[in-house]
């Protein structure tokens, strides 16, 4: 009984996990538009899309790790 849960959970939690994956990958590719469009050089611009990247690859890690079906 204690542990019955623990299916509900984990399944719920990779469903938000799957929802802030499809979120992510949305804003780094807005990221990668924006600095595409750029006419001057800017660091704000690239360190946004770095940014945007990093947090998309680690949360996609994540969701290797736990053995995540994306569909």
């Amino acid at each position: 009984m204690l542990f019955s849960r623990k299916g509900k959970l984990k399944k719920e939690f990779d469903e938000r996990l799957v929802a802030t994956i499809k979120e992510t990958k949305d804003e780094w590719n807005n990221a990668k538009v924006i600095e595409e469009l750029m006419d001057d050089y800017s660091l704000d611009v690239i360190s946004e899309r770095k940014k945007a990247e990093s947090i998309h690859f680690y949360l996609f890690k994540e969701a290797r790790i736990r053995r995540v079906l994306i569909k």
